[in-house]
This record gives structure tokens, C-alpha cells and sequence, in this order.
């Protein structure tokens, strides 16, 4: 019975000492989520996506790892950039980047891992974005993603989008039954969507609308698109409300999963961790890599859990492989990615996570071995 007493009190002692010296970050990371969720939402990121379609894959990627999405979050973003047609290569790099990483988790990270690491994350999802972008505009102009769109019952809405017109899909030229010819909108020519999209229930994101087209004789103009709602007003209480929401869900998560990976390692004999996931072993990192796909939980719980593992003997580029492989194939990411796209497309985000995530894994670790990090 003592031992297990010491065991808890060590725990406890340990998770204590994580708190007091990561406290200001964990503020910083609530404080900075909290601004940018109540100024922006993803009606606004969709809206910006679909008018700066030209931008292409760094801009979605840019987007992606800027602003602090949840999985429906980032599901309702991906449904608004589907609906205005636009091709798989941005959607993809937007899909890869947007669960890794967050203004806020920057902070988080850095108070966890130190700025090397929380940088070195930072710079991996936005590559791993560029990557799987380029590779799924590839296979698209190959025709190999055709077919690969769920927002219809008719699984050959979406056409193939033609390399000179990858980020232009040009309206097509209809009748509407009264003898003049006018331009219908492409998206009411393939009827992609035809109601606004509403993602309820999760983070307090508001419902996000797609472009509707329609075809009448009255008017030969293409419709507007419809303009994000207006946000009410931010007032104190508001503030503190989401304050309130996010710091407590947060600080919860930090000690619950920093408590069960110190346990975990008090628990467990002392040469696992360095035998598994150490330097030195080239199957440490494809390893992590690939124990990241079924159990990542999610950015809260995960972090402090790796941290108690690097404690251990963890390395940090297995740490670094667990978080990125975890992260955007976490549950609520494939799960809202299944929702919008067919296999095709979630074998590239998976694939490129993961491949992605033994390769810069191994990265890490040797730039520390050399003594750049």
C-alpha cells in the first residue's frame, strides 16, 4: 500500500512541477485560441478560400495552419471550398495542415517541448500541407480522383478539373427553356449543394453556407454568393464565458493526461520507453509513427501524455512522428473527412501524414545528433 502511495505522490509531484513551469504558456496558447476563435470562424475562412481560389495550395495551407479549427470545424471549411468546385489540390493541403497545428497550439507546444521542437512542428505541418497538395493535384490531373466527392447522391458531380483551369472552373453556358441562352453557374449546372451546410454541436462554430446557384429567365446575372452571417456583438461577459470554456477544458485535459503518462511511466519498467522510442533505433520513429494512427487522442491530451514519454527517454523525434501521424488522423479528422471524401482522397492525407511524419521524425533527430537543434 506504500508503494502504491509513493507512486501517486510521485506522480503528482511530477505533474506539479509540469504545471509550474509551463502555467504561462498554457495562458498564452488559451488567451491567443480564444481571440481568434471569436473574431474569426469558418464561414469566414470558407468565404476567403473561395474568393482567393487563385492562391491554390499555399494559401489553403497558410490558412490551415492560421487559424484554430476543430475536426467539424475544419470539415464545414473543407464542404464551403468543395462547393465552389474547387479542385482536390488545395482541399487536400488544407485537410492535411489544419488538425496539426494552431496559433495557440504553437504556444502550447512551445511550453511543453521547447520553441526548437514547437517551430520544428510548426514548419512539418506546413510542408506536410505543400506536400500533400502537390501530390493530390497530380493524381487529379491524372484523372485518379475522379469520382472522389461525397457532397451528392450522384457520385460524378465532380469533374475533373483541367490543368490550365485548375483554379478557374468556368461557368457553362445553359438554357433555361425561354429561348435566350445565359450563363448558369456551375454549381447549379452539377446541383452540388443545394441547401446551406450546418455543422452543429461542436466548438460554437456557427453553420456555414455554400454557394447556391439557380436558373431563372428573369436574370441573366450569376446570383451572389452568400455573405457570412454577421457575428453578434463581443461584449465582457461573452469573453469571459469562452475564457472560461476553453482554459477549463484545457487545464483539465493538461493535468488528467499528464497525470496518466507519469503514472504510466511509474508503472512500467524504466527501459521500455528508451528500448521503444529512444535514439539510436531506426525503428523508434516509424514506430511512433505509426502508434500515433490508433491512439492519438487529441492535441490537449496527447501533448502532456508525450511529454511524461520524452521524460523517459523518449526522443524527440519520435515524440515529433507520434504528434503529426496522431494528429491528422485522429478520429474526429478522418471522421469528418469521410463525411466530405471517398477513399482515394483520405488514403493521400493518411499516406502523407504518415510517411511525412517517419521522414521528418528521423530529420529531427539527426539535426540534434549534429548539434543544429
Amino acid at each position: 500500500m506504500s508503494t502504491i502511495a509513493q507512486l501517486f505522490a510521485s506522480t503528482l509531484e511530477k505533474v506539479l512541477l509540469a504545471f509550474a513551469h509551463n502555467w504561462f504558456y498554457l495562458l498564452a496558447s488559451i488567451a491567443v485560441g480564444v481571440g481568434i476563435k471569436l473574431f474569426l470562424d469558418q464561414e469566414r475562412v470558407a468565404a476567403y478560400l473561395r474568393r482567393n481560389q487563385k492562391g491554390g495550395v499555399a494559401l489553403a495551407t497558410a490558412v490551415a495552419v492560421g487559424t484554430p479549427l476543430c475536426s467539424c470545424g475544419t470539415t464545414a471549411v473543407i464542404i464551403g471550398m468543395m462547393a465552389s468546385m474547387m479542385p482536390w489540390a488545395p482541399i487536400v493541403a488544407f485537410m492535411v495542415s489544419s488538425p496539426l497545428t494552431s496559433p495557440e497550439g504553437l504556444f502550447y507546444t512551445a511550453g511543453l517541448f521547447g520553441w526548437p521542437f514547437s517551430i520544428a512542428f510548426f514548419v512539418a505541418s506546413i510542408l506536410l500541407g505543400l506536400g500533400g497538395g502537390l501530390i493530390a493535384g497530380f493524381l487529379d490531373r491524372s484523372g485518379w480522383l475522379k469520382n472522389q466527392a461525397r457532397l451528392s447522391s450522384d457520385p460524378a458531380v465532380r469533374p475533373t478539373v483541367s490543368p490550365a483551369h485548375a483554379f478557374q472552373a468556368q461557368p457553362a453556358q445553359a438554357s433555361c427553356g425561354c429561348g435566350s441562352a445565359h450563363l448558369e453557374p456551375i454549381s447549379a449546372q452539377f446541383d452540388l449543394v443545394a441547401q446551406p451546410v450546418t455543422v452543429q454541436g461542436c466548438c460554437g462554430y456557427q453553420p456555414v453556407a455554400a454557394v447556391q446557384g439557380s436558373c431563372g429567365c428573369q436574370s441573366r446575372q450569376m446570383p451572389e454568393p452568400v455573405q457570412p452571417s454577421a457575428k453578434p456583438r463581443l461584449t465582457a461577459s461573452i469573453i469571459a464565458q469562452q475564457l472560461y470554456r476553453d482554459g477549463s477544458r484545457l487545464l483539465l485535459m493538461f493535468f488528467g493526461f499528464a497525470f496518466l503518462g507519469y503514472l504510466i511511466n511509474g508503472l512500467i519498467p524504466a527501459t521500455w520507453i528508451p528500448s521503444l522510442f529512444g535514439g539510436g533505433h531506426a525503428y523508434g520513429v516509424p514506430l511512433a509513427a505509426t502508434l500515433g494512427l490508433p491512439f492519438y487522442i487529441n492535441s490537449e491530451a496527447s501533448l502532456p501524455l508525450v511529454r511524461a514519454m520524452l521524460d523517459s527517454g523518449m526522443s524527440q523525434g519520435a515524440a515529433l512522428a507520434f504528434l503529426i501521424a496522431g494528429a491528422g488522423t485522429s478520429i474526429g479528422a478522418i471522421g469528418g473527412a469521410l463525411t466530405i471524401a471517398r477513399w482515394r482522397v483520405i488514403a493521400i492525407v493518411v499516406g502523407t501524414l504518415w510517411a511525412g511524419a517517419i521522414a521528418l521524425g528521423l530529420a529531427y533527430d539527426l539535426l540534434i545528433v549534429i548539434g543544429l537543434v
